[in-house]
């Protein structure tokens, strides 16, 4: 019984295992060629860092391929984020708050600025997402022509807004968005409650589905695999705090996949997407508005830019022309890398994750090689055509 199981489990997600095995090879082999520089913990807590502003985008990407539809238009809609959020913090509030409040402390100024600057930032990428997601669900054109237009529309204002120039300087407490690291003892605390959690859902779910008559796997099998989970979890926080603590920016990253987890698995939202990106014309035949679901979806992206707009302002500490040049193709192949069918239907808030991880070690351990930068770009994309090819032929043996 258990043996059928777990010959089960690894035939229904190959892929996933398949990805996994995928990463630790690619860790292994970088830890040998730069002789284990790439497991310090430094590198590790950087290497997660830098993860993360691509992951914001992968996990909205995954809910657009899902649909059916793509979003090419995220990189520069990030850079504009980036250049409006910059321009608050360094250029428009700081004369007003002189201005109008000249009394104030540096301290709660820098902190109302920053908080000013956060909403505006999710504002404008909601916004983003409000208009080209009515254009393409009510107006019925193309995601592909919309989001190409409008990749160039958004970089030609972060040009407008940056005028050619880096717009600097930016507040303390908004660099400590991207640049922050939370305390180690905190760290352990929220380790040890993820870990209770998990737990926690072991028995709460078996016993909701022994309640309900849905067959369970060997209690062996789910212990098994909760306590690997928690493995994870401890020698994360150790590695971590090894250095100087989880960076803050992960635990963004973590709530929100979090969240889009559940929405995706939880919610109609969710479950009428991979419904449309199935077959959306017995979608719509069952009586779900698959153009409002296309246009919530759009909405989610754009506010994920926001997030990822004000993440990237917080980690270069500054406002760039070059910021989220590209980020689209990033995103776009680590949802493949992680399992996301092109054609729709099919995809994991997960499997992006880890694709996203994929394709920040293959960057971060080329660069500690200092392999030269050409060389970067070829495996990257060679990575990503073996991807889309282990897609392609997993689906052909399926069927």
């Amino acid at each position: 019984m258990l043996s059928k199981t777990l010959s089960n489990m690894i035939r229904n997600n190959i892929q996933t295992y398949t990805m996994i095995l995928a990463l630790v090879f690619i860790w292994v082999l970088f830890g040998f060629l730069t002789d284990w520089i790439f497991f310090s913990p430094r590198n590790l807590s950087n290497l997660f860092r830098q993860m993360t502003i691509v992951s914001f985008l992968s996990i909205g990407m995954v809910m657009v391929i899902v649909t059916g539809n793509i979003d090419l238009s995220v990189g520069s809609c990030v850079g504009l984020v980036s250049a409006i959020t910059a321009w608050l913090q360094a250029i428009f509030l700081p004369p007003l708050f002189e201005q109008y409040l000249p009394g104030m402390s540096m301290l709660s100024q820098g902190g109302i600025i920053t908080v000013i600057t956060i909403f505006f930032g999710l504002c404008v990428g909601g916004l983003i997402g409000v208009i080209q997601g009515s254009v393409i669900a009510y107006l019925g054109v193309p995601a592909f022509i919309v989001t190409l237009g409008g990749m160039l529309i958004f970089r030609g204002g972060v040009l407008g807004i940056t005028q050619g120039k880096t717009i600097v300087p930016i507040e303390d407490s908004f660099r400590l968005i991207a640049q922050g690291y939370l305390p180690k003892n905190l760290g352990w605390i929220l380790g040890a409650l993820a870990i209770l959690y998990l737990f926690f859902w072991l028995f709460y779910n078996r016993k909701q589905k022994m309640s309900y008559g849905i067959n369970v796997r060997p209690f062996g099998v789910d212990l098994a695999q909760t306590m690997f989970f928690s493995a994870i979890i401890l020698v994360f926080v150790y590695v971590m705090n090894n250095y100087r603590g989880i960076p803050n920016p992960v635990l963004l990253m973590v709530f929100v996949a979090l969240l889009f987890t559940y929405i995706t698995q939880n919610t109609r939202l969710g479950r009428y997407a991979y419904a449309l990106g199935g077959n959306a014309e017995a979608t719509r035949l069952s009586g779900v508005n698959t153009k409002a679901n296309v246009f919530q979806v759009f909405v989610l992206m754009g506010l994920l830019t926001g997030v990822s707009g004000i993440v990237l302002t917080g980690y270069v500490a500054a406002g760039t022309t070059s910021g989220g040049v590209n980020y689209e193709l990033e995103a776009i192949a680590a949802c493949v890398i992680g399992g996301t069918s092109l054609m729709g239907g099919s995809g994991s808030i997960a499997g992006a994750l880890v694709g996203s991880l994929i394709m920040a070690s293959l960057l971060n351990g080329m660069s500690v090689m200092n392999m030269p930068a050409f060389w970067q770009f070829i495996i990257r994309g060679l990575v990503l055509v073996l991807a889309v090819y282990m897609d392609v032929a997993t689906k052909r043996r399926r069927s």
